[in-house]
């Protein structure tokens, strides 16, 4: 197949809020090139042993847990990183009589997110948290997390208190150091969470066939998962680009064309709109508190982000507003953050900007050139009809998110 990667259209997906924290050291012994032949002949006997020893470890979890049936959990609001490797792990485990469900608690709202799951047949599910509630998990003997670690997805206290054991997380985000499962792969090095299953299937637990559609589907869902994550590949590091070499032995060039070619929805446009209307910069960030969206339009706001800092004289971006959803109650501050400014480190940014919560958990969080946060509005939420009201309380949290921002952005300034 003919492949363009760096030609084939920009992607300006968010990583659906970042759980980015310290990473415990035990964790970090994944080489990035398991089954790369020639790559593995470069590596120290230390190295190789210790991509092969995480590999086994994987098999032996996988062997254990045959015949079962599991879910697979992504964040409320699940990138193509995060789909397509939720993909590729049900796949593998289909090989060891493992059934898996994939889903998650919010919306597919970016039109790329969409036009993925819609052109490739992806098997996701919504469930709502109510919906949750009344399924029955007892036919569940084990969860696992994909591109997060339980911190932006709403079902992982239903799962806790169901008693499912957390088989495994898999994540290219540093570690929160909570979560206890039975199986951990966290990659920080790693700009894509596509790119640790894609190391799996190289390792040969699972034969990729390029005669069955739905490898090929799969292999290009991954392809876009590491693509969308690596800004085209720009970030990417050398087992992202290893990741990739992999897959173009499998991956639909057209059906990666129709998924990036997906046009922005007017909502989206409004969005951007408002971004510009109400954004201030200073010390060359932008900022823009964008008010009110729709649960469904939450994917709105890196969009507007990813805009901003293609301004002139804009290093960094940050965009944010209340997303609300009237049927659960449910409203939460969300941000997204785009720079390209070499120095800003994103997940410390983000930390250092929010903090944490009353358990230790940080609102946020970050990768290389990108950040996210969400931040419960608590005792002022739940959704009101009167005008007057919604305006107050906006204007309540603008402010104090400005204010946070602009004590790192130049902490010479009086608060607001």
């Amino acid at each position: 197949m003919t492949n363009n990667l760096l030609n084939s259209g920009a992607s300006s997906l968010d990583s659906e809020q970042v759980d980015a924290k310290a990473q415990p050291s035990s964790t970090q012994d994944v080489n990035s090139s398991v089954g790369n032949s020639q790559t593995k002949r470069r590596q120290s006997p230390t190295s190789a042993s210790k991509v092969h020893s995480k590999v086994q470890q994987f098999q032996e979890t996988l062997e254990r847990h045959q015949n079962e049936r599991q879910l697979i959990i992504l964040q409320d609001f699940p990138d193509p990183d995060a789909l397509s490797s939720a993909w590729a792990y049900q796949l593998i485990a289909q090989e060891y009589n493992i059934q898996c469900d994939i889903v998650y608690a919010g919306t597919l709202s970016h039109q790329e997110n969409i036009a993925l799951v819609k052109l490739t047949g992806l098997p996701s599910k919504r469930w709502s948290v109510e919906s949750t509630k009344n399924q029955d998990l007892s036919v569940y003997q084990g969860y696992v997390l994909i591109d997060n670690q339980g911190t932006t997805t709403q079902l992982l206290p239903i799962v806790t208190e169901a008693n499912i054991p957390l088989m495994a997380i898999f994540d290219h985000h540093s570690s929160q150091g909570e979560l206890k499962a039975e199986f951990i792969d966290l990659r920080p090095q790693a700009r894509a969470t596509a790119t640790l299953l894609t190391h799996y299937l190289q390792a040969g637990l699972l034969q990729l066939d390029s005669s069955i559609s739905e490898h090929i589907k799969c292999a290009t869902a991954l392809m876009h998962g590491l693509r969308s994550d690596t800004n085209m590949l720009m970030q990417a590091q050398e087992e992202d680009f290893l990741a990739a070499g992999y897959l173009s032995r499998f991956y639909d060039t057209q059906l990666l064309n129709a998924i990036l070619k997906t046009s922005r929805s007017r909502r989206v446009m409004d969005v951007i709109e408002r971004s510009l209307k109400y954004r201030i910069v200073q010390d060359n960030f932008s900022m823009a508190g964008v008010g009110y969206l729709r649960y469904e339009d939450r994917d709105a706001i890196p969009q507007a982000a990813d805009f901003l800092v293609t301004e002139e004289n804009v290093h960094t971006a940050v965009v944010y507003g209340i997303v609300y959803d009237e049927d659960q109650e449910l409203e939460v501050v969300i941000g997204s953050l785009r720079t390209n400014k070499l120095t800003l480190d994103p997940d410390e940014f983000i930390k250092e900007a929010f903090g944490q919560d009353s358990h230790g958990r940080f609102f946020g969080g970050g990768r290389m050139m990108a950040g996210g946060f969400e931040i419960p509005t608590g005792f002022l939420s739940s959704f009101n009809d009167k005008s007057e009201y919604a305006k107050l309380k906006w204007e309540v949290f603008d402010t104090q998110v400005k204010q946070k921002l602009l004590r790192l952005v130049n902490p010479q300034d009086t608060v607001i």
